[in-house]
């Protein structure tokens, strides 16, 4: 393309904040186009595009209607609504039929129903193009939700002129999920099964594989995830694929909301502080105390948990850690929710001490910053983690994590045993009990020296995890990929 011409970027996702968010993929889609918009400028025009979710539709922001078009399928053909709202300066596209949304959840839970909706967004975000007449030079797809557009330019627009010149990449935010029971869907659409012969057979109609063989370029969103699921350990049954095609996998880890997640002015903490201000961080642990009824003392180490109660997440370790700790002074404080079993381990563990462990059971916006604020040390022992967010988040408040070096944890936490000078946090390598115990008492212990923990602290607090690293990294990716088309 010409060195004067736009590129024209479309950037596929099953949700978007504030419009449609359940997880940390919602806060990529909403930060991340417009981040890639601000920092490209007048090189790169890149759009958004998800469903008309049903919750999307009761918030009933400004949108338009551009109008209807078709979709084929076995039983014949499906209309499809397209309508354009803006999201932070970046248009955005909402699709709707009665397949894509038909007033559903953003996510069923049943693999055929969820199968069916994405599915049919794969093919209609392609379609969508077409009928507004934009040519797209990237297709950016997030996840298997809109992996399948990613084959489809492989395999039902092979031959397409439209799309002729569209380059693919497929963001991984979770290997696991991998779209499975969506065949019966992507069967009644046209899809055929992938020929490739790396990919294992249970993989061949199955949408993040088939993305994944179909991407020109494949991105996790940490360097230490793309390294991790090359291993039997985390590559989910496609390590093996993926070994044979690491040329074209690379890790860009995640950025946050600068803006919401700042001390110096969150509103949701009664004071305010910055780098050269950490002695009212203090203030807001006695108020963090005081609400919650435990004993008011600013030096006593504030242990803090703001993350879905999930085994994945590690928490069961932290009950099996926390009790060879209790003859230590601390406190604890666990904000979340999740599994049945991770819950009642947590009230059982609140009830056996009371005095220093409170467990409170629900979604609390507000609370969790304030626990950001108030806590000096943040646990966060993943089992997995392709990037994580709370780490990031902690570290902009001063509480530092202690976290398991895996995936985008040790990417973005430099640790203390490995670099004294510029730590951030603590981090220990076991799936164990064990091993986090460890990682506490060695925080704990340098906690009792405040010149290093304040050093700590000010590292922390000067890590750069904006949206612009990681816009500009993508950017670079769009720009070579671009130079290899004709």
């Amino acid at each position: 393309m010409s060195s004067t011409q736009k590129l024209h970027v479309l950037f596929a996702c099953s949700e978007a904040e504030p419009l449609a968010k359940v997880g940390g993929l919602g806060d990529v889609a909403g930060a991340l186009p417009a981040e890639i918009m601000r920092t490209a400028g007048e090189q790169v025009d890149i759009r958004l595009i998800i469903p008309f979710h049903a919750v999307i539709k009761q918030k009933n922001p400004p949108v338009g209607l551009i109008g209807s078009f078709p979709i084929k399928t076995k039983a014949g053909q499906l209309l499809c609504d397209l309508y354009v709202t803006d999201l932070d300066g970046v248009i955005t596209y909402l699709l709707d039929s009665d397949g894509i949304n038909h007033n559903s959840p953003v996510y069923y839970g049943d693999a055929s129903l969820d199968g069916r909706k994405y599915a049919q967004f794969s093919v209609a975000l392609l379609e969508a193009m077409r009928f507004i007449d934009w040519q797209i030079n990237i297709l950016h797809a997030n996840d298997w939700h809109s992996a399948l557009a990613v084959y489809a330019l492989k395999d039902l627009y092979q031959a397409d002129p439209f799309f002729i010149h569209t380059k693919a990449i497929l963001t991984v935010h979770n290997l696991p999920y991998n779209g499975f029971g969506a065949d019966a869907a992507m069967t009644d659409l046209g899809f055929t099964p992938c020929r490739d012969p790396d990919l294992p057979d249970w993989a061949r109609l199955t949408p993040l594989p088939l993305g994944l063989a179909a991407a020109d370029r494949i991105v996790t969103v940490s360097p230490g995830y793309a390294e991790e699921i090359l291993t039997p350990d985390y590559g989910c049954g496609l390590d093996g694929f993926l070994r044979l095609h690491q040329e074209k996998l690379s890790g860009i880890v995640n950025g946050i909301d600068l803006e919401k997640w700042n001390p110096e002015t969150d509103e949701y903490i009664g004071h305010p502080y910055s780098i050269d201000r950490l002695h009212s961080k203090q203030l807001n642990k006695l108020d963090l105390q005081r609400e919650l009824g435990l004993e008011m003392n600013p030096e006593l180490p504030l242990f803090t948990v703001v993350s879905r109660l999930d085994f994945q997440k590690g928490i069961g370790l932290i009950f099996d850690a926390i009790p060879d700790l209790a003859h230590q002074n601390w406190q604890l404080v666990i904000l979340g929710t999740g599994a049945k079993e991770l819950e009642e381990r947590a009230r059982d563990i609140a009830a056996a001490y009371p005095h220093k462990i409170i467990s409170i059971q629900k979604y609390d916006d507000v609370l969790s910053h304030k626990l950001y604020a108030s806590g000096d040390i943040f646990l966060m022992p993943s089992l997995y983690e392709p990037c994580g967010l709370s780490q990031m988040i902690a570290m902009r408040y001063g509480n530092i994590p202690v976290a398991r070096a895996t995936g985008g944890l040790k990417n973005t936490i430099i640790d203390f045993y490995a670099s004294p000078e510029n730590a951030t946090g603590f981090l220990f390598a076991e799936k164990s009990a064990e091993g986090l115990k460890n990682a506490l008492e060695s925080a704990l212990n340098v906690f009792k020296n405040k010149q290093i923990w304040y050093r700590l602290q000010r590292n922390a607090m000067s890590a750069d995890f904006s949206w612009r690293r990681s816009a500009l990294q993508y950017l670079q990716i769009y720009q070579e990929l671009s130079q290899n088309s004709i």
